[in-house]
Parts: structure tokens; sequence; C-alpha cells
């Protein structure tokens, strides 16, 4: 049963996500587009969804069990963000939406694994310092700050995550072995920018 209920929180995540790419790929301007992407995660964080790219900072601090969710974590934002990507394309927006995030597998397809595995661990640094930020500070303005910051950096920047890049893939309708292969590479940046920064912060803390 605790496997359900981890994934049944996972595909919510997923949708949530996938929501926060329909915002994204809606608008014209990408500062706004982020800015109201980071809605997905603000909801994931506020309600304790099971999003594979925030669970993963924090694997090295708990124990097996929690490793072995991560799987079903991933596979639960996988089929959560596909649910939202097809439900979008039943709507009058479905062709627009569509288009938009073709462009954007487009570029990733044209792009090379290693440099697809490094934005990926950009990625996840920020995403690990806006969740850490949103859980530990205490300023009921800081946290928001630290969360919405970290976001709205790594999409801007042009990083690469993996749960949203599913739900773009999904909406362009471009799954492939290939793409698949890409954001599985992709998955493994986000791990290891992830547990970059608690790893090192429990080494300073020893030494």
């Amino acid at each position: 049963m605790k496997y359900v209920k981890t994934l049944v929180s996972a595909i919510l995540a997923g949708m949530c996500i996938g929501m926060g790419g329909v915002v994204y790929l809606s608008v014209d301007s990408k500062l706004t587009g982020a800015f109201f992407f980071t809605v997905g995660l603000f909801v994931i964080c506020s309600f304790g969804l099971n999003l594979y790219t925030g669970k993963i900072c924090y694997v090295f601090q708990n124990d097996l069990e929690y490793a072995a969710r991560i799987p079903v974590i991933w596979l639960g934002n996988l089929i959560g963000t596909s649910v939202t990507a097809g439900l979008v394309l039943l709507t009058r927006y479905g062709a627009e939406i569509s288009e938009k995030a073709a462009s954007l597998c487009e570029a990733k397809t044209a792009d090379n694994l290693l440099s697809l595995f490094v934005l990926g661990i950009f990625c996840d640094i920020f995403i690990y310092i806006g969740v850490e930020g949103y859980g530990k500070i205490t300023h009921e303005v800081g946290k928001y700050l630290a969360l919405f910051f970290g976001v709205i950096v790594f999409i801007l920047s042009g990083y690469e995550h993996c749960i949203a890049d599913m739900f773009y893939v999904s909406a362009a309708g471009m799954w492939s072995g290939d793409m698949l292969v890409r954001v599985l590479v992709i998955t493994l940046g986000n791990a290891v920018g992830g547990v970059f920064f608690p790893v090192v912060r429990n080494w300073l803390a020893k030494n």
C-alpha cells in the first residue's frame, strides 16, 4: 500500500509540473512563464507530493526503503505529466501547446548527451536550493523567494528538468527510443546535481 500511495502522490506531482509546463508554453515572455511555472513546485512542496527532482536530493540522507521509492516516484511523475499533456491536447489550446513543446524537444534531440547531462546537473542544484530553502528558511517571504528564484533561474538558464521534459515530450508526441535515452540521461544529471550540495555539506560538517 505504501508504494501505491507513493505512486499516487507522484502522479499528482507530475500533473502539477505538467500544469506549470502549460503556463510556460502559453505565454510569450520567458520570464513570465518561468515565474508561473513555479506554481507547480509550490503546490508540490505545500502538499508534500513526491517529485523525483526534489526527493532525489535526499537519497543519501535516508534508508534503502527511501531509495527504493525513487523509481516509483519517477514512474508516477511520468504518468502524471503524460496525463496532463493528453488532457491539454483535447482542448482548443492543444495544437498551440503541442507546437511550442515540439520546438523545445527539437532542441534536445539536436543536443549531445554530455550537454544534456551537464544541464541536468545544474538544474537540480537549483531545485535543491529552492526546496531546501523552502523547508528550512523560517521567514515567510524568504522561503517563497528561495523556491521561486531557484526555479526561475534554472528555467531562464536553459537547464534540463527531466519531469518537465516528460511533459514537453508527451505534449509534442515525440516519444521514441532516442528521446527516452535523452530523458534518462537528464534524469541521471538531475540525480548528480541533486545530491551534490547535500553530500558536500555533509562532508564539510564532518571535517
